[in-house]
């Protein structure tokens, strides 16, 4: 076995996914920004496993970059977490195979509640594509690992294309530095901006 080529394998593998899904790149993106962008209510992701772990990645871009986002996993949702969720809110469903039993489950009452259900599948044709207002296909030709079975290709264009909703939403509502600054003002990059005059030091933070 010879590790550096195993791991630029994978590298390529996903690289290619991800040039593949913005080959594909349509209309739909166009109507999901501009949804989230004149959202009224909170953006929710909602998925398990490492779909899941996506949403939370996601949910926590969209806060600091303006869009008022949270994440709900699938399996809490129908134990009580439903009641997160408010008919001004926008659901967005992550789902490689569009088909998790778990996702499925929470969409009767999603609907009922009245929020608009957006989704990221791999499968167009799904039982979760087909539920949804707005689906955005990132479909994948194959995982990067040996046995074509471990979540990574799939996992990373859903984060690459949650990424990209993120940021040109954040564009569109007209999200500046400054707000940057409101919602991120601890660590490194609340230091960069302070010290940038992007974040304004009170008198009291000038004494310490």
């Amino acid at each position: 076995m010879n590790v550096i080529n195993v791991l630029h394998d994978v590298i390529d593998s996903e690289i290619n996914s991800i040039k593949n899904v913005k080959e594909n790149v349509d209309h739909s993106y166009v109507q999901m920004v501009e949804k989230i962008a004149n959202c009224q209510g909170k953006v929710i992701f909602l998925g398990v496993g490492k779909s899941g772990h996506i949403g939370k990645k996601l949910a926590a871009t969209f806060a600091s970059t303006g869009t008022p986002s949270f994440f709900v996993h699938a399996t809490e949702a129908v134990h009580g977490d439903l009641g997160m969720i408010t008919k001004e809110d926008i659901v967005i469903a992550i789902s490689n195979s569009g088909e998790t039993k778990e996702v499925l489950s929470t969409l009767p009452s999603i609907k009922i509640i009245g929020a608009s259900l957006l989704s990221i599948t791999g499968n167009k044709k799904s039982t979760l594509a087909t539920s949804s207002d707005i689906t955005i296909e990132a479909s994948i030709t194959n995982e990067a690992d040996q046995y074509n079975l471990a979540p990574t290709n799939s996992s990373t264009v859903t984060l690459v294309v949650g990424d990209a909703l993120a940021v040109a939403s954040s564009q569109m509502r007209g999200f500046k530095k400054e707000d940057f600054g409101l919602y991120h003002p601890g660590g490194s990059l609340g230091k960069q901006l302070l010290e940038t005059g992007i974040i304004k030091s009170t008198k009291k933070d000038e004494a310490l």
